[in-house]
């Protein structure tokens, strides 16, 4: 039913209570961005960097191939003979088991190598070398010497097929676990496009006449049906309506739009049937406005580096260096074929496994952890990001409050309870499906007087932006705001006007309740402080880290909970398209920022901030933008994130610090720096150690396990942070 009285109309400008200022903030609404964007629309061709591919693969594709590599692997390490004289068995004899590890040893080169192979390549002509070009090295120097050991060419003993395979294999599952952990790619701007409907009913000679979106034009009218998405930006021309707003704004009530207002491409026609002239359409509705700020983000925060990247950078030149002095050094003191033993296996050693699972493993293991702890972990580099916030920017409605209505105050005439009051008005409201209405008949169920009255109303109807009317005990209830007050020509009763004006002030929302024409009391509506809010900000503030908020809201009431909360900095009356601008202000500032939302205007600042966290009982879009997504709406997982991402980052660094240093140790020797005193490290004892530098960086990496994040131990909340504070939403332009 209609309830366009309820509290959620004002205008951001005043403390007014709601009621009857919501034309004043029309003309934010349609124009939610600027019309001289640079670039109409999205293009279709625009690249945006996915998280679901690396150096040009997918998930799937390395997963194929690891598998099958593994599976090729087994015989080539059981048919080696250098494997076989380490453990001490014999390879059974019979005709053309010499040519098994060759034979297969190529398969694994070719299949699982060629991913490798292409992005080393791509790194070496583009100058820009890397894990890829790292590995393509290695395979590739012990894929040549393998052949030219096999072929007896020149005499050499440079049996790499058994390292060859296990490097692939090894590598290949590095790089699947990385991907996998990343999750799929992003799907924010399919996200944003789904918000508007396919077809439209478009207005022709007098008929409703049902075209495709796409052929809707400036100045076509359509109609728009209970329960039906608005295709178009535009502005109502004949009839009124709630809007259900929630995937422009986040803010989760309907808010009521009446003829020459306008109306946002995306949001939902709830209640009636209006019909509305286009305006924009296309790249020009704010819809898309937005879709081209989250493709902009997106595509200016994926040109960061992985940690693991620069480290095989280093160690590429590291190795080529090293090999280079090892050949002519060799050439020198001793013989050709000393310096292509020698340089070989520089060349083979100086990529470890370890460095190829350093990373991945971290990953893989923390976006477990984190995915127990509700936390989905969609972007890698925000995994690492997180340890360098300096700001945690929230989204106030439905991420530090509860984004629904409650009643938090009641006030009664003498004469009449409290309860009395809350059930009268609960019978009143019963038959309205509208969030204040229900509001009130939740708070009716949860009073004991209220509840144990159980009154029953009859003969309920709805005036559009005045409020409801019912027969409750043969006696005319009426509940609503000052739209209704003034229309009936009621002052509120003195008893109770100090108590009201005192919850106008602090931006509730005021409903009267009006028996036979006479006041006989009231109740305050407002969004509620969540419990864990104030724990969470005082744990992030203990930790180094400032917290800001922002929103829609008055300043008033954006103030109040800031103050309540104890919150740095609060940005209040920001429209929708401004979000991105804020945190691009914090960033200016030289703060790195994280930003937690749960509205398609989140998304542009979610991709946008260095770090985008959503809310999971937010949109589709908001998650889609955003590098971590909260399966639950406690903001105290914002602090597990945080723990997660520094013990992960400090196992990534220890892991990079033990596979590198693996490096540098095993590479000397392998090149014979100890030659002079008798010890030269053998092909097979380098690929050993190597082996086992792998180990040690998984054990390390399963050390994470052990990480306590939950959100109730890193910010538990006290008997004072029970009781849950009031947050009016009621006066808000978003």
């Amino acid at each position: 039913m209609p309830h366009p009285h309820h509290p959620d109309h004002g205008d951001h400008h005043t403390p007014e209570p709601p009621g009857d200022e919501h034309h004043a903030d029309a003309d934010t609404h349609g124009q939610a961005m600027p019309q001289d964007h640079p670039h109409s629309a999205v293009d279709e061709d625009h690249h945006v960097h996915t998280h679901g591919e690396h150096a040009g693969h997918s998930t799937a594709m390395f997963r194929q191939r690891f598998w099958w590599s593994l599976i090729l692997s087994i015989p080539v390490v059981a048919f080696s003979p250098m494997v076989a004289d380490l453990l001490g068995y014999s390879i059974p004899d019979f005709p053309g088991v010499e040519w098994i590890a060759p034979v297969l040893g190529t398969v694994i080169f070719v299949y699982g190598g060629t991913p490798f192979l292409k992005g080393g390549w791509t790194e070496l002509t583009s100058r820009q070398p890397g894990m890829m070009l790292l590995i393509a090295m290695a395979i590739t120097v012990a894929f040549v010497a393998s052949w030219v050991t096999t072929l007896g060419i020149g005499g050499f003993h440079l049996d790499f097929w058994w390292e060859l395979a296990l490097l692939v294999t090894i590598m290949l599952l590095g790089h699947w676990l990385e991907m996998r952990a990343l999750g799929a790619a992003s799907s924010a701007l399919d996200a944003l496009a789904a918000l508007l409907p396919d077809e439209a009913e478009k207005i022709v000679d007098g008929q409703a006449r049902t075209v495709p979106v796409t052929e809707l034009a400036v100045d076509d009218v359509v109609l728009v049906r209970a329960g039906a998405r608005v295709p178009a930006d535009g502005t109502i021309i004949d009839g009124s309506a709630e809007f259900d707003e929630a995937m422009i704004t986040g803010e989760s009530r309907p808010v009521f739009r009446d003829t020459g207002e306008q109306v946002v491409a995306g949001t939902v026609a709830t209640d009636n049937t209006v019909r509305v002239r286009v305006e924009a359409t296309g790249g020009d509705t704010a819809l898309a406005g937005i879709q081209r700020m989250v493709a902009d983000a997106q595509e200016s925060s994926s040109r960061a580096q992985a940690l693991a990247d620069r480290a095989a950078a280093w160690l590429f030149w590291f190795a080529l260096i090293s090999a280079l002095i090892t050949a002519v050094v060799w050439a020198i003191i001793g013989s050709p074929d000393d310096a292509v033993v020698r340089t070989v296996t520089v060349l083979v050693i100086a990529c470890p496994h370890a460095l190829g699972l350093a990373i991945p493993l971290v990953i893989a293991i923390s976006t477990e952890r984190a995915a127990k702890s509700g936390v989905l972990i969609k972007n890698r580099m925000a995994l690492e990001r997180m340890r360098t916030i300096d700001v945690v920017l929230f989204d106030k409605t439905g991420t530090l409050t509860e984004g629904a209505h409650a009643v938090t105050d009641i006030a009664a005439v003498p004469g009449t309870t409290e309860g009395q009051l809350l059930a009268l008005a609960a019978a009143a409201e019963a038959d309205s499906e509208h969030p204040v209405a229900r509001a009130i008949v939740t708070a009716a169920t949860e009073h004991p007087e209220a509840s144990r009255l159980g009154l029953r109303g009859t003969d309920f109807t709805a005036a559009t932006g005045r409020g409801v009317r019912a027969t409750v005990n043969d006696a005319e209830i009426l509940v609503g705001g000052p739209n209704m007050l003034r229309e009936l020509d009621l002052t509120t009763p003195g008893e109770i006007t100090d108590t009201t004006r005192s919850w106008t002030e602090r931006g509730a929302g005021v409903l009267h309740i009006v028996r036979d024409g006479q006041i006989i009391g009231a109740v305050a509506v407002e969004d509620k402080v969540r419990p864990e809010s104030r724990a969470a900000v005082k744990a992030l503030q203990d930790r180094g880290v400032k917290v800001a908020m922002i929103t829609g809201d008055a300043r008033q009431v954006a103030h109040a909970v800031g103050k309540d909360l104890g919150i740095d900095e609060v940005f209040a009356e920001v429209l929708p398209q401004d979000k991105d601008t804020k945190v691009t202000q914090l960033q200016d500032r030289g703060l790195s920022v994280a930003m937690v939302g749960d509205g398609v205007n989140d998304a542009p600042a979610l991709a946008r901030a260095e770090v985008g966290i959503a809310i999971g009982a937010g949109t589709d879009v908001a998650m889609e933008s955003a590098g971590v997504v909260l399966a639950s709406d406690d903001p105290r997982a914002v602090l597990s994130m945080m723990e997660l991402s520094r013990a992960s980052y400090r196992k990534m660094v220890q892991n990079l610090i033990w596979a590198s240093g693996y490096n540098i140790v095993a590479v000397p020797l392998a090149a014979g720096v100890l030659a002079p005193i008798g010890f030269v490290l053998s092909p097979a004892v380098g690929a050993v150690l190597m082996s086992l530098s792998t180990i040690v960086v998984a054990l390390n990496a399963q050390l994470l396990r052990r990480i306590d994040l939950e959100p109730t131990h890193l910010a538990p909340t006290g008997r004072q942070e029970e009781q849950t504070t009031p947050a009016s939403t009621a006066a808000t332009v978003h």
